[in-house]
């Protein structure tokens, strides 16, 4: 089971304190959209002093993902709401278990409740598709990774599930890695222009950035590794033998990661070809929800 204590999930990208920020920013906006000036369904039916217990159900299978912020949730509507926790992040669920109770306000539970959800349910999917990518790539050096192709404004809860998955974070966002892409390249006047700049300024400005540099084709890797300074060649939309080819040339000189439309059908190839990573926009963009609902007892 994935530990989902904070200071373990996106170090050393971004710290426990940023982490924390960034999940106090999604409740805080989050209650704001959906509450607004008040739940006037709670408030037009149920009195202020009534208290209620209810339970949070799992309708389908998977990896559970986001019982945590589920407590940090109902902590920042009402602290005075208990969690009794059965099933923790990480564990494998099937229909009809209970991840957890919570007890308390009768209106706090149903103020929380969509939020807890709407999250829950994100989360235990990115982390059920991470885990699967995880089975399917053992027996290999490979880890898959994330990118940054996230849902706006909810990064920090879909890279948490990542983790809670098995699988590693890539950088977090554009500020803590320097990744130079096809488009960096090209507008940078090439390769080597690319890499040269970037010294130059991680230099000047006294900033202690990693740096990726993608490749599009062999010609590209064999330029890159006549520069130093780089952390790994993104090998990018390579088929197999060429990035078996790749991987020889590279040797130990930097890390390698596969990316391009790699999907489960094809994980496992990639692997075998000898890359220290995989990363996959699949693992956030192309979910599907797992079925929770909080019910009232």
């Amino acid at each position: 089971m994935i530990q989902p204590t904070k200071n373990s999930i996106l170090a050393p990208m971004i710290s426990e304190a940023q982490f924390q920020k960034e999940l106090d920013l999604i409740i805080a906006n989050a209650i704001r959209e959906d509450v607004g000036d008040g739940d006037h369904s709670s408030l037009a039916c149920i009195p202020g002093a009534a208290t209620g217990k209810a339970k949070l159900l799992v309708k389908d299978e998977g990896i559970i993902a986001g019982v945590e912020f589920a407590k940090m949730v109902f902590a920042d509507v009402d602290p005075d709401t208990k969690i009794e926790v059965l099933v923790e992040d990480g564990r494998p669920v099937k229909y009809g278990d209970i991840a957890f109770y919570v007890e308390g306000s009768s209106q706090s539970i149903l103020k929380a409740e969509r939020l807890v959800l709407n999250a829950m349910q994100r989360m235990s999917a990115i982390a059920t598709k991470t885990n699967q990518f995880v089975k399917l790539l053992e027996g290999t050096k490979t880890q898959i990774l994330d990118t940054r192709k996230t849902t706006p404004g909810i990064r920090a809860l879909e890279k948490w599930a990542v983790k809670i998955g098995g699988g590693a974070n890539h950088r977090f966002a554009l500020y803590d890695m320097i990744m130079l892409k096809d488009n960096h390249i090209d507008f940078a006047g090439g390769i080597t222009k690319a890499i040269d700049k970037t010294k130059t300024y991680l230099e000047e400005t006294g900033r202690d950035l990693k740096v990726i540099v993608e490749a599009r084709d062999l010609q590209e890797i064999e330029e890159i590794l006549q520069s130093d300074g780089v952390y790994r060649i993104l090998i990018d939309n390579f088929n197999y033998e060429d990035t078996r080819t790749a991987v020889q040339m590279i040797g130990d000189q930097c890390l390698t990661e596969s990316s391009g439309g790699i999907n489960l059908r094809t994980a496992r190839q990639y692997a075998e070809c000898g890359v220290d990573f995989i990363s996959s926009g699949a693992l956030t963009h192309s979910v599907y929800n797992m079925d929770l609902s909080l019910k009232a007892l």
